[in-house]
């Protein structure tokens, strides 16, 4: 990992180590001072998992992801304008590291290892009836819906509201980083693990 380069030209991941022994290959922490690959390592099944973990942030950002008859709320908008992503995470990092006094690279990386979960349901048919079935999420898919709430939850945020996306998404990650229930993410991942839990 070369120590000497800051993600953002501002933080050093240095001594930041990913607690979530699953997550621990899937977490890139290798930093890049413009994190933007334009999909260099796509071909490869894992490639996502050798992105900086701030880059797969600002990709989810321009696409959210599809929430049925919410779509319009996460993604009616999003234009996936690369250097506008860029500029909004970096704002909302600095704001993180205003309001917390941490490294925002590790406060990142602690909001989606607790809003990862670790298990989720699908449904399986019977003898023409559908029923649940818990099952644990792997470590990629844990990453991606972490993400993926997140960032929607920020879109819900800001939707027909004066508040701005910089704001939005720094309050976002602090509430994953303290497990407050004011997280989308952190409130979906309780949702889904009690799912699992009754459907077992």
């Amino acid at each position: 990992m070369a120590t000497d380069t800051l993600a953002f030209n501002r933080w050093s991941v240095e001594g930041i180590a990913v607690q979530d022994r699953g997550l621990e290959r899937y977490l890139n922490l290798e930093p890049r001072i413009i994190p933007k690959t334009y999909a260099r390592y796509a071909g490869n099944r894992f490639h996502k998992s050798r992105q900086f973990i701030v880059e797969r942030l600002i990709n989810r950002l321009m696409v959210p992801g599809h929430r049925g008859k919410k779509h319009k709320r996460s993604s009616g908008f999003v234009t996936g304008k690369g250097a506008t992503v860029y500029k909004i995470v970096e704002e909302a990092l600095v704001e993180v590291e205003k309001r917390t006094k941490k490294n925002p690279i590790e406060v990142l990386v602690r909001a989606i290892e607790n809003a990862a979960p670790r298990e989720e349901i699908i449904s399986i048919e019977y003898g023409g009836a559908r029923y649940p079935k818990a099952v644990e999420s792997a470590p990629q898919r844990r990453i991606d819906i972490a993400l993926r709430t997140m960032v929607q939850g920020v879109y819900d945020r800001i939707f027909n509201k004066k508040k701005s996306v910089v704001s939005a998404l720094a309050d976002e990650i602090i509430a994953a980083f303290q497990l407050s229930p004011n997280s989308n993410a952190i409130a979906k991942k309780l949702e889904l693990e009690r799912q699992a839990d009754a459907s077992r």
